[in-house]
């Protein structure tokens, strides 16, 4: 594989997509971001997109009659920018069962928690660090997962735990783990690019690197 073509899909701020940026540009990321799709007009993601040069097409959920035709029109805006690795970065819309099926392991995801705790339904953004604080969890953190047809249910492949301090609000704790999916989505991107990741079931395997004769 040559260089990694990715295709960003986004819905809100993109703090994510520009972690991915950040990471390309300094090096640390042998890929290039073939497009970004947005599922609303308004998000900053397109800003950040733009900012940067990268092509941009929105797909407006509500422009669309029916989730299908919505579907239909964003699996046609993917395909066309023929990515190698798709990666949802604050995306809020479910992609179709024939997108996660044509590009089977090939769709990541990373979500503000420790998977499968605090996952699901309703779980996304800050709501998840709030739910956490009402548990008492003493550790959370974030997981990059391949995305399957459920919610937070795919093949994980990265994790990392952040500690619930004593003080914590939400914003406080959504900014430390924020740090940490900044590092670990990049990561999960670069292994990937270097065929070092192999799924077998439910589990993720993390091939040794080859070391250059």
């Amino acid at each position: 594989m040559g260089t990694l073509r990715l295709v960003a899909l986004v819905s809100g701020s993109g703090r994510n997509l520009q972690s991915i940026i950040d990471a390309i540009d300094r090096g640390e990321l042998e890929a290039e971001i073939a497009g970004v799709i947005s599922s609303r007009r308004q998000a900053y993601a397109v800003e950040r997109a733009k900012n940067h040069g990268l092509p941009v097409e929105v797909v407006h959920r509500k422009g669309y009659a029916s989730d299908g035709e919505f579907l239909a029109a964003l699996d046609e805006a993917i395909n066309r920018f023929a990515p190698d690795l798709i990666v949802l970065c604050g995306f809020l819309s479910f992609l179709s069962e024939a997108t996660v099926a044509r590009y089977r392991h090939r769709i990541m995801n990373i979500h503000p928690s420790l998977l499968p705790a605090f996952g699901g339904k309703n779980y996304y953004g800050a709501n998840v660090h709030e739910k956490v604080l009402e548990y008492g969890a003493k550790v959370t953190g974030c997981t990059v997962m391949f995305v399957d047809e459920g919610e937070d249910t795919g093949p994980i492949i990265l994790q990392s735990a952040v500690p619930v301090l004593e003080d914590d609000t939400v914003e406080s704790l959504q900014d430390r783990v924020l740090q940490e999916e900044y590092k670990l989505y990049p990561e999960a991107i670069r292994l990937f690019a270097a065929g070092r990741l192999r799924v077998e079931g439910r589990r993720v395997r993390l091939l040794p690197q080859e070391v250059p004769e």
